[in-house]
């Protein structure tokens, strides 16, 4: 009878056991827009040993708490300098090189080589979804009757709530942009503000009628705006004071709405717009995508937030002109006068970094909102969790390379934080600093280990990254280099970057995405075939360049190296697997192969082609 006993005794444990192994956590994935991982002080500590960035103040004492909970990558990197193809990296957890997104297109959820993104993988294990904020990834829906893509939605996650038609456009915001519309005439964009308690103010920046010039003087005026006049897009606002107190703004609105889904589980409540919607069920874990769109421009902080930063002292970063030019080739050339902000005023530079780093420390504060809520729902409900955070979908420039945007292959322009934390601590431990690379698109895979889903399986060998929380315990696998692809301002360039050294290069000879122009698949020996100085090789040497100022790549001592990166990223990018698709059709698409396993993670540069430093 004992020995039954002991028997059940032990069949019990060990199913509560296996039980407890593959029980689900609920996830929380934030990420903001353009944000720096100099604007976080752990990421500073980290990396400089100070709190401040090299430019100055920062402040972020949630981001500081959640790593301290977890582990902090502090050589994370996105796989596409711009919104768009990064958000689809991270959604697909594929290269721009392997899911067909390498710029502003707009995808569909209908070519064959799709495959389910992040969302519906997690809702195949048993997850209800959801996501508030900016989607930005551009794979929507196809319009099967005007055979056509469209910005309509397919609905990957169970309840959608988006920013721009949720809240902007029904006026639950501080600023909105968009067209006006009217019979018979080109539409005209507008700016659109409100202040509390009262309606929307239109402002149409690029009309010249006495009126409008006034309307726009005055309002600039009043909030201290700073736009970047000295560009191409003379309009874009890199500095001012929003119109809304802190947490009334157009990201708190996307904060209040997440708070409202978690407050309401197990029923159906009504978001800010009027829909009726279900909150969580407790029955089954939850994948909740938080999508802030700070401190991407209009960059507006609240008077509060501004108000702590206007006092500080900011180094403007370095820029000499002629030195850096001499040695670009015309793609970077082309972004320098898209985004140039040199000849601001030292006092508008000064502005422009003080203002943003301002709404980085708000975000920090909608970041801290958005956790303790999140956690006191797990804790209420007696469940487990996962925290990923992604500081920018990619980086931003405050006047390095004399810019102040995204797109390039710089590490600016590229490089972010990540924190990965969870309660169960034996699986996420506490308060680790990762050197190792790490890439946006292990996000993806990162999220399904959590979801206890084996990654090893078939049916996900298509995905690029890898598990974040082996790397955080240095049992994963150790990258030499990271990927990145962009065709938007200056057209299609790729990169590749290793602790050394940083190497970008045009890929195609024309700038057009696959289409009617350049059907998908063609163009593809050109990069590897022309001269060094056709395919615009961009090679910095970040032993003596860290800041990457100086073109070495077609300099005698380093053209032997440059030779090496050009064969390693095109076969890479070019012939291991590359997919090309025109997304104005259904499903037309081309697959390069020539040069498969050449992504293996090695940079085994021979020693005689490396200049001594």
């Amino acid at each position: 009878m004992k020995k039954v006993l002991l028997l059940s005794t032990i069949i019990l444990v060990s199913l509560q056991l296996a039980a407890q192994s593959t029980k689900k956590p609920n996830i929380l994935w934030i990420i903001t827009d353009d944000h720096r991982a100099d604007a976080v002080e752990v990421f500073n500590k980290a990396t400089s040993g100070k709190k401040e960035s090299k430019l100055g103040y920062v402040s972020s004492p949630n981001i500081n708490k959640l790593a301290k909970e977890g582990t902090l990558f502090v050589n994370a990197f996105c796989n596409s300098p711009a919104c768009a193809p990064s958000r689809a990296s991270m959604m697909t957890g594929q290269y721009p090189h392997h899911n067909g997104i390498v710029g502003f297109e707009i995808g569909h959820n209908r070519n064959s080589q799709n495959k389910d993104l992040l969302p519906e993988a997690l809702k195949k294990v048993g997850y209800g979804t959801s996501i508030y904020g900016k989607f930005g990834y551009r794979l929507m829906a196809w319009n099967d009757k005007k055979k056509v893509p469209t910005f309509d939605s397919p609905g990957y996650y169970d309840h959608e709530l988006n920013a721009k038609k949720d809240l902007a456009l029904k006026g639950f915001t501080d600023f909105s942009k968009g067209n006006e519309y009217k019979k018979g005439e080109k539409p005209v964009s507008y700016e659109g503000y409100i202040y509390p308690g009262e309606d929307e103010m239109r402002i149409y920046p690029e009309k010249q009628d006495k009126a409008s010039k006034e309307a726009k003087r005055n309002f600039d005026n009043k909030q201290q705006v700073l736009r970047a006049y000295t560009r191409k897009n003379t309009n874009m606002i890199i500095g001012g004071e929003s119109t809304k107190p802190a947490f009334e703004t157009f990201d708190g609105y996307i904060l209040k709405e997440f708070q409202n889904y978690l407050k309401h589980p197990n029923k159906t409540f009504k978001t800010y717009s009027g829909r009726s919607v279900n909150g969580p069920k407790t029955t089954e874990p939850q994948f909740l995508s938080l999508n802030f769109h700070l401190p991407h421009t209009p960059v507006l902080p609240p008077k509060s937030f501004r108000d702590a930063f206007k006092t500080k002292k900011y180094v403007v970063p370095d820029f000499n002109k002629k030195m850096e030019h001499k040695s670009l080739p015309p793609q970077l050339l082309k972004l320098y006068q898209a985004g140039k902000i040199d000849e601001l005023t030292n006092e508008e530079k000064h502005q422009a970094i003080s203002d943003y780093y301002a709404f980085c420390a708000y975000a920090d504060a909608l970041i801290g909102k958005a956790i303790n809520d999140f956690k006191a729902y797990n804790k209420k409900h007696n469940q487990e969790y996962v925290i990923i955070l992604t500081v920018g979908d990619h980086g931003w420039h405050l006047g390095e390379q004399g810019i102040e945007t995204k797109f390039g292959p710089y590490e600016t322009s590229n490089r972010g934080a990540m924190v990965l934390a969870g309660s169960n601590i034996s699986k996420y431990p506490k308060n680790i600093v990762s050197k190792d690379f790490v890439e946006y698109v292990d996000i993806y895979a990162t999220a399904l280990s959590a979801a206890n889903v084996d990654i090893s399986k078939n049916a996900y060998k298509h995905l690029d990254g890898f598990d974040m929380t082996k790397i955080a315990k240095g049992k994963g696998v150790k990258r030499d280099y990271v990927l990145g692809e962009m065709n938007h301002v200056y057209g299609p360039r790729a990169y590749i970057r290793g602790k050394d050294f940083a190497f970008s290069m045009r890929i195609k000879e024309k700038n057009s995405k696959p289409g009617k122009q350049v059907p998908p698949g063609t163009g593809l020996e050109w990069a590897r075939n022309e001269s060094l100085e056709k395919v615009e090789a961009v090679l910095f040497d970040l032993r003596l360049d860290p800041t990457e100022k100086n073109n070495v790549a077609l300099q005698k001592d380093y053209q032997k190296l440059s030779e090496w990166f050009r064969k390693k990223l095109t076969n890479i990018v070019l012939g291991d697997g590359r997919v090309e698709i025109d997304w104005s059709k259904l499903n037309a698409y081309a697959i390069s192969n020539f040069a498969l396993g050449a992504d293996d993670k090695r940079l085994d540069i021979p020693k005689k082609i490396i200049p001594k430093n």
